[in-house]
């Protein structure tokens, strides 16, 4: 029983791990062909995975704490990693906000959104993958930080699908402002994280309620 809860353990951390890492290269895929396309949608959800490898820190070491002792409480680190993670979505929010108003009155389009669909498409393979293991291996350790943190991790499921639709509706039709919806989109749930991010660093467990989902 021992062997079987330390590989649960170790499984919990290594997707932590796999989060930080995945999060690393595909905020550099997006953020690069972002700006190279003119694409906002795309290099706001770049630099929104880059702040995910910010929480993705805070949640190894919540792993780890949990794992030499499920009763103690939350380390300065993760607090830290909360705040700042806060604190960027926010800056982010506003940053998408202020592009999305440059490029209307300078009537900016993207060069193609043909990379915002492929990108897309394999955040939300990937990250449906994370949700389902995350969410098993909290639920055989009985440990409800770690499905919570498996249902925080729907909220880049639902990113990704707004890039995914404002992606395609450019593609498709050539709407001039899919990509500012998208981007509008994106700074709508970066202020949502944001908020959240600073309510879990007091203490309140936003995404607790979902734990029996």
């Amino acid at each position: 029983m021992k062997e079987d809860l330390h590989n649960l353990y170790r499984r919990a951390y290594l997707l932590s791990l796999f989060t930080i890492f995945y999060n690393i290269a595909e905020g550099l895929v997006s953020t690069i062909m972002g700006y190279s396309d003119d694409t906002l949608a795309l290099f706001g959800f770049g630099v929104d995975s880059f702040v995910e490898v910010i929480s993705g820190v805070g949640i190894a070491v919540m792993v780890t704490r949990i794992r030499r002792n499920p009763e103690s409480s939350r380390s300065r680190v993760e607090i830290n990693a909360l705040k700042v993670t806060g604190t960027s979505f926010y800056l982010l929010a506003v940053a998408l906000l202020a592009g999305i108003t440059l490029n209307i009155i300078q009537g900016k389009k993207p060069e193609t959104t043909l990379w915002g669909v492929v990108i897309s498409l394999v955040s939300i393979a990937v990250m449906w993958w994370l949700v389902v293991a995350k969410k098993k291996t909290g639920k055989a350790l009985g440990s409800d930080p770690i499905i919570a943190d498996a249902n925080c991790t729907k909220v880049c499921i639902y990113m990704s699908v707004v890039l995914l639709f404002s992606s395609l509706l450019y593609e498709l039709s050539g709407f001039a402002y899919a990509d500012a919806l998208g981007a509008a989109g994106l700074a709508w749930f970066s202020f949502s994280e944001g908020r959240e991010a600073f309510e879990k660093a007091k203490g309140k467990a936003c995404c607790d309620e979902h734990c029996a989902a």
